[in-house]
């Protein structure tokens, strides 16, 4: 696939005009509150999975609605003494999959949770454990449209909230130094990445890459691919709704938890990306708050981005970071 998007001397200066809610922050501090009036009761079992170089622990914490989420812990053989923590979140689709799917960072030296997709995970590329017990009105097949009609109602509520209570979880772990704690992920895991940067105001470092759910006036009237498309699709059935569609988005978008940002952030983008178009990358990276931020640029490469080679220098640059947590 050639260029489709801006020129990338433009992409570096492009700002999305799309506008937060008044209410937002209140929205967060209220959605947080009501779910942490539920114990996090995050249980760790250990799992003999065979192998010899990592520690797995079956994890289950307390979510949004205190519904039980599911996850891995993975720690290097041995570990003694508190390690600095990855929290991972899964792309689109997807679920928690096996723990040897997942050995990167364990590998490294540092903890490693993994945090489940409720609802995922079903006819994706990796197995789920989550349920999403939570129903919704009318819906385009996929996760997009589920109780868009109401931000409160929104799937995104839900897995965003269970994207925070996994740092609590990871953190409530005797061998997880809590300061230094970073977060990461692919695609959808990226937008989720930034939605706990903005909302977890203590993290010593994030990493998003190629991150979904970005800039969501952009990119569901530039691309028609999935899963953008499945808004496109809903408003197709339902023409009235548009304006009440981009308002419940507006709470959920990662260019608005961009702007409240503050930690080390690593991010990656690709220009031939049709799926998460580099334009709504860049709209979250320039609305970053945070001042230590980068962005790594893959020319032709699609929604893959910039794969092994991206976790290549994310291997340099996180260790930094984690060192002293968030003063190093």
């Amino acid at each position: 696939m050639a260029l489709f998007d801006l020129p990338l001397d433009q992409l570096r200066s492009y700002r999305p005009s799309f506008p937060a809610p008044d209410d937002f922050d209140e929205f967060w501090a209220k959605t947080l509150a009501e779910a942490r009036e539920h114990e996090l009761d995050a249980r760790f079992e250990p799992v003999d999975t065979g192998l010899t170089g990592v520690q797995v622990l079956d994890v289950t914490f307390s979510g949004f609605g205190g519904h039980p989420v599911k996850g891995w812990l993975i720690l290097p053989a041995g570990a003694g003494e508190p390690l600095p923590v990855v929290v991972e979140y899964i792309g689109y689709g997807g679920g928690r999959g096996l723990p040897h799917m997942h050995l990167l960072w364990a590998s490294a030296g540092f903890a490693h949770f993994v945090m489940d997709s409720r609802g995922q995970g079903s006819g994706g590329w990796a197995e789920g454990g989550t349920a999403d017990p939570v129903g919704s009105g009318p819906a385009y097949p996929g996760f997009m449209t589920r109780g868009i009609e109401d931000p409160h109602d929104y799937y995104y509520r839900r897995l965003m909230t269970d994207a925070v209570r996994a740092v609590e979880a990871a953190r409530s772990h005797p061998l997880v130094d809590a300061a230094r704690t970073a977060v990461a992920g692919v695609s959808q895991g990226g937008g989720l990445t930034l939605a706990v940067g903005g909302l977890v105001p203590d993290l010593a470092a994030i990493a998003p890459d190629v991150p979904f759910l970005c800039d969501f006036p952009r990119a569901i009237s530039l691309t028609d691919r999935m899963p953008y498309r499945e808004i496109g699709g809903y408003l197709q059935a339902r023409r009235a709704d548009p304006a009440k569609v981009l308002r419940t988005l507006s709470y959920f978008d990662g260019v608005h938890f961009a702007a409240r940002g503050t930690a080390p952030a690593l991010f990656s983008t690709a220009l031939e990306d049709q799926t998460c178009p580099p334009s709504t990358v860049f709209g979250a990276f320039n609305a970053y708050a945070g001042e230590d931020k980068s962005i790594e640029v893959y020319d032709f490469n699609g929604h893959e981005g910039g794969g092994p080679y991206q976790q290549a220098i994310q291997l340099r640059w996180l260790p930094g970071k984690l060192r002293a947590g968030r003063d190093a």
